[in-house]
């Protein structure tokens, strides 16, 4: 049997008790992987481990694919009518809304994010999710198509049927509930790989939702690392799709691992580095807190980060002492603690690779204008940084940081600095600032990416769809969109009296 995790909060913002299984879930059970070793999961705030979960293996992506095919066959797919796939749903995010307090609390962990905001913003958009999906689900609708009087001609959107999801580290359940919301409204049923870094959240949503009453097999959990659980499932001949979030260089293999198997379906969320442009004529105020936002939101561990910063010159210098003093002001420390703004970065890989570009941006001839070092003295914190003085062609302007460091760059010409923000390898997010309307629509629409918010940065709704251009992606999540990465469209042709 699998061990038991336990843990006792007892903080400023939070207490409460926590137990739950930290085996694999196959077909409705907790189990043991199938060489039963273990994965240390480290909290980030300290460095320090919390616990161990079950390492899943290739044998045992094997048992999840096929607990979720019978699944599929018998109790889920077609044989479960869209409205009743509904009702589930909504109970999941009324199940999920009771443990609120506890998830975010897991999330903070394990992940280093503040607990009102994983409170506040993740744990309320991962049930706001599964409210939204389940208003879809009686409503996935084919199309007559007219042709000739003697033929009638439909469309059906079918449950593609088992379907592999990949998730990352930066925002756990949130990413779990992207995932699974829409697989579930669409009749597919699922076996999932959540980071091995933060598989906590995970693991306890994945035992409140079969509570809530999810058929066994439905929905099945393989902790365990990329290289053998991530690899197995983009690879795995019975599973007909891949959804994948992450690094564009680990999309790459997924998208090879599938293309070289069975050409399965395959979304990508992948990586950005998005550009903010900053107008004169913006309401520099809001133009400051929203770009300290943008990048310094979850510890600048988002792929849509407004990491670099485009300020026209006649407010650079007002912008960027006004910046400063906002990203000086963040309060970084424990997650739990009161007034903290920041925690720490995921793991002491994430610190060194964060600590290499900025060591990347002092070799290259950037100006540090502000951080760049070390928070504290224990676990894996990172002072706000701003860099100046940079160049189009250096690392930090053209490589994705995933930590809380920004480039401020000034331009005149507005279209020299839409040429730069272009001039990327990614297209994920954008952000345009200005009170002229024309101005921000005609450059919103000019920015290469998949989404461009005007006078707002990172601000996210299920409703809309998500994803990005370029090596950002393929696909979208969220939205009416991400019901078409779960669906195979049928085509029914209807002779009705044409004779040979």
């Amino acid at each position: 049997m699998p061990a038991t995790f336990t843990y006792q909060f007892d903080t400023p913002l939070y207490k409460g008790t926590s137990s739950f299984s930290t085996g694999i879930f196959i077909d409705g059970k907790f189990v043991d992987g199938s060489n039963k070793t273990t994965i240390d999961v480290v909290n980030p705030t300290t460095g320090k481990v919390i616990t161990s979960v079950s390492e899943g293996t290739e044998k045992d992506v094997d048992l999840a694919v096929e607990a979720a095919q019978k699944a599929f066959d018998t109790v889920w797919g077609l044989n479960t009518p869209g409205a009743q796939r509904g009702e589930l749903l909504w109970k999941i995010a009324q199940a999920l809304e009771k443990n609120a307090k506890e998830l975010a609390a897991l999330e903070s962990l394990d992940n280093g994010k503040t607990f009102m905001w994983a409170l506040g913003v993740d744990v309320k958009s991962a049930i706001d999710t599964f409210k939204y999906f389940a208003g879809w689900a009686d409503k996935i609708h084919g199309k007559t198509i007219e042709t000739t009087e003697n033929k009638l001609a439909y469309t059906r959107h079918e449950p593609i049927g088992v379907v592999g999801q990949i998730i990352p580290w930066n925002f756990p359940l949130l990413m779990w509930s992207w995932k699974i919301a829409p697989a579930l409204a669409t009749g597919n049923t699922v076996v999932m790989k959540p980071s091995e870094f933060t598989p906590l959240s995970a693991l306890r949503a994945t035992a409140i939702l079969h509570e809530a009453g999810v058929p066994n097999g439905v929905v099945n959990l393989v902790t365990g690392y990329g290289n053998t659980v991530g690899a197995a499932i983009a690879s795995h001949m019975k599973i007909d799709k891949v959804a994948f979030t992450g690094s564009t260089l680990v999309g790459r293999k997924v998208m090879e691992a599938a293309a070289k198997s069975n050409l399965k379906n395959v979304t990508l969320e992948l990586g950005g580095k998005s550009p903010n442009i900053i107008f004169d004529d913006a309401d520099l105020e809001q133009a400051v807190n929203w770009a300290a936002h943008g990048i310094f939101w979850n510890h600048g561990q988002a792929c849509c980060a407004g990491s670099r910063i485009f300020v026209q010159s006649g407010i650079y210098d007002k912008f960027l002492a006004s910046f400063t003093e906002k990203a000086k002001a963040i309060k970084l420390g424990d997650p739990f603690g009161q007034g903290v703004d920041q925690g720490p970065q995921i793991s002491q890989i994430q610190y060194d690779r964060i600590m290499g570009y900025i060591d990347s941006g002092k070799t290259d001839g950037a100006t540090v204008h502000l951080g760049g070092e070390r928070h504290g003295s224990e676990g894996y914190f990172i002072n706000p940084t701003i860099f100046t003085d940079t160049k189009p062609d250096m690392k930090i302007v053209q490589e994705e940081i995933f930590g809380p460091v920004g480039v401020v760059i000034k331009f005149d010409d507005p279209a020299d600095a839409i040429k730069q923000a272009n001039d990327t390898s990614y297209g994920l997010a954008s952000a345009v600032f200005t009170q002229d309307l024309n101005r921000a629509i005609e450059t919103a629409h000019k920015l290469q990416a998949g989404t461009a918010w005007i006078n707002c940065v990172n601000v996210i709704d299920v409703q809309v769809p998500f994803g990005g251009y370029k090596q950002s992606g393929i696909g979208r999540e969220c939205g009416e969109y991400a019901l078409s990465n779960y669906t195979n469209v049928k085509a029914v042709h209807i002779n009705l009296g044409h004779k040979m």
